[in-house]
């Protein structure tokens, strides 16, 4: 029989990586946020070379049909619709001489742009 807990540490939908988690939280403390209020947002919206792009923010808004997931110290939300799209996706963090930024690697896209920021499904 499984409970409540169990279920929830099974996985989350989204996997912030270590490396990612540090950055958050570098540029919360850099922005001077509240720190226990401050969530990042992660989603997708139509556009983008590929058809959607992937969203990155920082809020403290959340609304009552947001998942709401922990990694690393770093609050996550996201909303149902972009769930559909990123589950199972990981959210790293680079910087190499060629780019510093957030990557996503998403095993849902059936193709990506050669900027890494958007995707088809």
């Amino acid at each position: 029989m499984s409970t409540a807990t169990e279920s929830q540490s099974i996985t989350t939908p989204v996997v912030l990586t270590p490396t990612a988690a540090r950055e958050v939280k570098t540029i919360i403390q850099q922005q001077e946020l509240d720190a226990d209020k401050v969530c990042l947002r992660i989603g997708v919206k139509g556009g983008g070379c590929s058809g959607f792009s992937y969203i990155l923010d920082l809020t403290e808004t959340k609304k009552d049909t947001d998942e709401v997931f922990e990694q690393h110290g770093v609050r996550i939300i996201c909303d149902p619709k972009s769930l559909l799209y990123l589950t199972g996706v990981t959210v790293d963090f680079k910087d190499e001489i060629m780019g510093r930024g957030f990557v996503f690697q998403n095993p849902n896209a059936s193709s990506t742009c050669g900027c890494g920021s958007s995707f088809s499904a």
